[in-house]
């Protein structure tokens, strides 16, 4: 039974439950001490030349519209031709992406340096109308073809 208790007192001091033995007298607090420094309410920032980093990019500007597929990050010239799908007399061309993902295409569908102008049977025409961001006296018309694998 006293082997039970002993185990109950030391579980229980650990805890903070039970009394302690008596400790020394706490030290009065001292005097020759500076007081902390008041607490800061408020916060400022100074960007010191840096940008803002709480400040609005878009200006209240919604991005509602998408002005180029992928996000204009396709060049024509990266584009390879996959195959091309008839609906109801429509076509549409499916495309695969420089990173290996296809996508479907239709006309008029921007890339970062072009369109898609025409698609038909066995071929899609896209026009080039910039080149390393610089636009073009006279676009290009540039044409991908299915062809046959033996």
């Amino acid at each position: 039974m006293m082997r039970k208790a002993a185990c109950l007192l030391i579980v229980l001091s650990l805890a903070g439950l039970a009394p302690l033995p008596a400790q020394e007298t706490a030290a009065p607090p001292r005097t020759d001490v500076a007081p902390l420094a008041a607490v800061q309410t408020g916060f400022t920032y100074n960007p010191e030349g840096r940008r803002d980093p709480f400040k609005d990019l878009l200006g209240g500007r919604d991005l509602k519209q998408q002005t180029a597929l992928g996000d204009n990050q396709m060049f024509v010239a990266d584009l390879i031709l996959f195959g091309i799908v008839k609906n109801r007399n429509v076509y549409t061309a499916l495309i695969g992406m420089p990173q290996g993902y296809p996508m479907f295409a239709k006309v008029g569908d921007k890339f970062a340096d072009g369109y898609v102008l025409s698609i038909s049977e066995t071929q899609v025409v896209l026009r080039q109308t910039h080149e390393r961001g610089i636009p073009l006296m006279r676009p290009r018309d540039v044409i991908k073809e299915i062809t046959e694998e033996l």
